[in-house]
C-alpha cells in the first residue's frame, strides 16, 4: 500500500512539471479565445471555459441559461480547443530594445492564417485559441494584432476591440520607439487600435489594394527601404550614389541620365536598390521628392524623370523648425490635391526626420492625436519617430490643427468673395408663391396668428450636414440630430540615439520574464451609477412671486412671456454606466443567417434592440493559397443601449413657472 501510494504521488507530480499555466479570455463567445501560456499547450492544458458540445442543441441559449435538476443535458462528446500562436512565425525585426508592434504585412498574414484555422472542417465544433507566450512583449504583440484584425478587417468598433484586452492581468506592456536613448514615450495598444482605426475611416488604409509580395520585398534595405504609409505617402531610407551634385545640362554625363522606365532597365551603373526606387516612382506617380539630409546622390536622377526634387535638410535626431513644417504642408497640400501626385520623404534612415514632416501634415489635414499618428506610421513603417520627435509632435498638434482650421476658413472667404449671382435671386425659386404667382416673404406670427411661427434659421440646412468626404460622418442619424462625430455604431455606450535599419536579421533574443500561474476572475455582475444634478436660475424666486401676483389679477397669459424675460431650469443627469461585453454566438443549426461563414454572426446580442448590423457583408483579404474557405463573417455592429438611451441622458432646458426633476434610474447590465 505506502509502495504504491508513492508511486501514485510521482505519477501526479509528473504532470504538472509538464503543464501550461496561462490566462484565457474569451473574445468571442464559444468561438474565438486570447491567451497566454508558460508553456505550449496541449489537450491536457486546463481550459476554463464550458467546451462546446459536437451537436447543438436546438436551443442552445436558453439551455445555457438553466441550471439544476431542469437543466438540458447536452449529448455527444465534446471537443478540446484548437491552439495556434505566431510567436515563431511573425517575428518583429527590432532596431535596438524596440520590440512591436506588429506591421500591416504581419497583419495580413495573421488573417490569413487566423481564417484558415476557423474554416477548417474539423474545427467547426472547436473553440480557437490564439495564444502566446506569457512574457510581457509577447502578449503585448499578440493582443494588439487580433484588436487591430478585428478593427481593419472585421469593422469592429475599437472600443469593442479593446474590450477583452482591458480583462488581461498584468496589463500589456506599452511599445517604445526605436532609439538608442532612453524611452520616456509609451504608445499603448489602445493607441495602435484607434491609430489604424482612424486611418481607416479617413481612407488611407485597407487591404482591398495591399499586395504583401510588395510591401514585403521594398522594405528590405537591399531592395530600396521604401514604405507607402498612406497613398498619398511615401516613406524611404537616403540612396547612396556617386556623383552627388547636380548634373547640369551642360555636363557629358546629363545625356547618360536614364529618363523611362526601359532608360532605367537597361542601365547598368546604378546600384539596384536606387534603381527600385526610381523605377517604383515612375511607375506610381511620385510628383516630389523630398530630401531631409546631406546630399548622398544626386537629385538630377529624379528631375530626368520628370519628378521634382527639393532639399528641407535639418539635423538628424533634431525636430524640425516650424516655418519649415509650414512650408512642407502647403506643398504637400497643393501636390496631393492640385496636381494629384503623390509625395516620396526621406531623411538618412527615413524614420525619424521623415516621420515628423508627414506625421505634421497627417495631423493637420486628418486630425489625428499624436499617439494615433505615432502608431499608425509605425504600423504601416516600423520604427517611425523617434526620441524627442515624439514630444515634438504631441507639443504641436495643436497648432498643426489650427492650420487647418485658418487654411480651411481662408478658402471659404476667397470663395465668397468670387462675383456670383445674387443670392436672392438664386434662390428665388424656393420662395412661397402667392395666388397670382408672385413671390413673397412668409408671413410673420404676430401679423397671422393662424401662420406658423418660423424656427431660427429654420432655412440654413448645410450647417446640419457632415462633410460626405468623410464616412465617419455620413450617418443619417447624425444629420437628422444635428450632430457632428462619428457615427453611433463606432461609438461606446453612454458611461479615456536614431536607428538604422540594416541587413542583419534581428527579432531572435527573446526576454523571458519570471511567469506565475494567471488567477481568472470570475463573472460578475456590474452595476451603474448615477447621479442628477439641479441648476435653478437665481431669479426664479421673484418671477415666481410675480407670476402669482399676475394670477390673481386674471391674466390670461404667462407673465413671462410679456416681459420677455424666461424662467430656466436646466437638469442635467450624468449616468456613469460599466459594462461589460460578451458577445454570443448565433442560435441557427450551425449555419449563419446573413450566409457564408463559418464563424457566427456577432450581431445576435442578448440585448438586441440595442444592436444594429450591418448589411453588407466585411471585406476580408484574398488568400491565394489553402483552401480558400476561411472567411470570418462578423457584421459591423452599433454599440449597445445607443439607440435606447438617445436622448434620455443630454441636458435638457425647460421654460416655464415649473420644473421638471430627472427620476434617478438604475441599470444593471449582466453579462451572459
Amino acid at each position: 500500500m505506502p509502495h504504491h501510494a508513492r508511486a501514485a504521488t510521482a505519477e501526479e507530480v509528473q504532470v504538472p512539471s509538464a503543464a501550461s499555466y496561462g490566462q484565457v479570455i474569451e473574445y468571442i463567445q464559444d468561438r474565438l479565445y486570447l491567451a497566454s501560456y508558460t508553456h505550449a499547450p496541449d489537450e491536457s492544458t486546463p481550459f476554463p471555459y464550458p467546451a462546446k458540445p459536437a451537436s447543438r442543441s436546438p436551443n442552445k441559449r436558453s439551455a445555457r441559461a438553466q441550471t439544476g435538476p431542469q437543466a438540458v443535458q447536452s449529448t455527444g462528446p465534446t471537443l478540446p480547443p484548437f491552439y495556434f500562436s505566431i510567436d515563431r512565425s511573425l517575428l518583429y525585426n527590432a532596431f535596438h530594445a524596440d520590440f512591436g508592434p506588429l506591421h500591416i504585412g504581419h497583419l495580413y498574414r495573421f488573417a490569413v492564417q487566423l481564417h484558415d484555422v476557423l474554416g477548417h472542417p474539423e474545427h467547426e465544433n472547436r473553440a480557437v485559441v490564439f495564444w502566446s507566450n506569457a512574457d510581457s512583449r509577447s502578449r503585448a504583440n499578440a493582443a494588439c494584432i487580433l484588436a487591430s484584425y478585428m478593427v481593419l478587417i472585421q469593422s469592429w468598433p475599437p472600443h469593442l476591440a479593446l474590450a477583452p484586452i482591458a480583462q488581461m492581468d498584468p496589463p500589456c506592456m506599452p511599445f517604445r520607439d526605436a532609439g538608442y536613448s532612453q524611452a520616456d514615450y509609451s504608445l499603448t495598444i489602445q493607441d495602435v487600435v484607434y491609430g489604424v482605426w482612424k486611418a481607416k475611416e479617413e481612407g488611407l488604409v485597407g487591404l482591398k489594394e495591399f499586395s504583401l509580395e510588395e510591401y514585403e520585398r521594398y522594405e528590405r534595405v537591399d531592395q530600396g527601404d521604401f514604405n507607402w504609409v498612406t497613398p498619398n505617402f511615401l516613406a524611404f531610407a537616403s540612396p547612396q550614389h556617386q556623383p552627388i551634385d547636380v548634373i547640369p545640362a551642360s555636363d557629358p554625363r546629363y545625356k547618360e541620365l536614364p529618363r523611362s522606365l526601359s532608360g532605367l532597365h537597361k542601365d547598368k551603373t546604378l546600384p539596384a536598390p536606387f534603381k527600385n526606387v526610381l523605377s517604383h516612382f515612375a511607375d506610381r506617380g511620385i510628383g516630389l521628392v523630398v530630401r531631409l539630409n546631406s546630399e548622398l546622390y544626386s537629385p538630377s536622377y529624379f528631375t530626368a524623370l520628370g519628378i521634382k526634387h527639393l532639399d528641407m535638410i535639418f539635423d538628424d535626431g533634431t525636430c524640425p523648425p516650424l516655418n519649415l513644417v509650414r512650408k512642407f504642408v502647403n506643398l504637400a497640400h497643393h501636390t496631393i490635391n492640385d496636381k494629384r501626385k503623390g509625395i516620396a520623404v526621406h531623411c538618412k534612415a527615413g524614420l525619424g526626420r521623415t516621420g515628423c514632416l508627414i506625421g505634421a501634415y497627417l495631423i493637420y489635414r486628418h486630425g489625428f492625436t499624436a499617439n494615433e499618428i505615432i502608431a499608425f506610421m509605425r504600423f504601416m513603417r516600423p520604427g517611425m519617430v523617434v526620441g524627442p520627435q515624439q514630444h515634438w509632435l504631441h507639443l504641436n498638434q495643436g497648432t498643426f490643427r489650427e492650420w487647418w482650421f485658418e487654411d480651411t476658413v481662408k478658402e471659404k472667404i476667397m470663395a465668397s468673395m468670387q462675383p456670383t449671382t445674387p443670392t436672392r435671386l438664386r434662390n428665388s425659386s424656393s420662395r412661397r408663391l402667392a395666388s397670382n404667382g408672385q413671390t413673397f416673404t412668409p408671413p410673420n406670427a404676430d401679423r397671422h396668428a393662424s401662420s406658423p411661427r418660423r424656427a431660427a434659421l429654420g432655412e440654413i440646412t448645410n450647417n446640419e450636414q457632415a462633410p460626405t468626404s468623410n464616412p465617419s460622418f455620413s450617418s443619417s442619424d447624425d444629420v437628422k440630430n444635428n450632430s457632428l462625430g462619428v457615427a453611433d455604431e463606432n461609438l461606446p455606450a453612454p458611461t479615456p540615439g536614431q536607428p538604422r535599419k540594416t541587413n542583419k536579421i534581428y527579432g531572435g533574443r527573446r526576454v523571458m520574464t519570471e511567469n506565475q500561474p494567471f488567477d481568472i476572475i470570475p463573472d460578475t455582475d456590474i452595476l451603474s451609477v448615477q447621479r442628477t444634478t439641479i441648476t435653478v436660475d437665481p431669479t426664479a424666486r421673484d418671477q415666481d412671486a410675480a407670476a402669482r401676483l399676475l394670477a390673481r389679477k386674471g391674466a390670461s397669459q404667462s407673465p413671462l412671456s410679456r416681459s420677455g424675460k424666461r424662467r430656466a431650469v436646466s437638469c442635467t443627469t450624468t449616468t456613469t454606466t460599466t459594462t461589460k461585453w460578451d458577445v454570443p454566438t448565433d442560435t441557427s443549426d450551425g449555419e449563419n443567417p446573413r450566409g457564408g461563414g463559418l464563424i457566427e454572426d456577432l450581431a445576435d446580442l442578448p440585448m438586441a434592440d440595442r444592436l444594429a448590423s450591418s448589411p453588407s457583408r466585411p471585406k476580408t483579404p484574398g488568400v491565394k493559397s489553402g483552401n480558400g474557405i476561411g472567411a470570418l463573417s462578423i457584421g459591423k455592429r452599433s454599440s449597445p443601449s445607443r439607440r435606447s438611451t438617445e436622448g434620455k441622458t443630454a441636458v435638457r432646458k425647460t421654460s416655464g413657472r415649473v420644473g421638471s426633476v430627472g427620476t434617478q434610474v438604475t441599470r444593471a447590465q449582466k453579462a451572459l
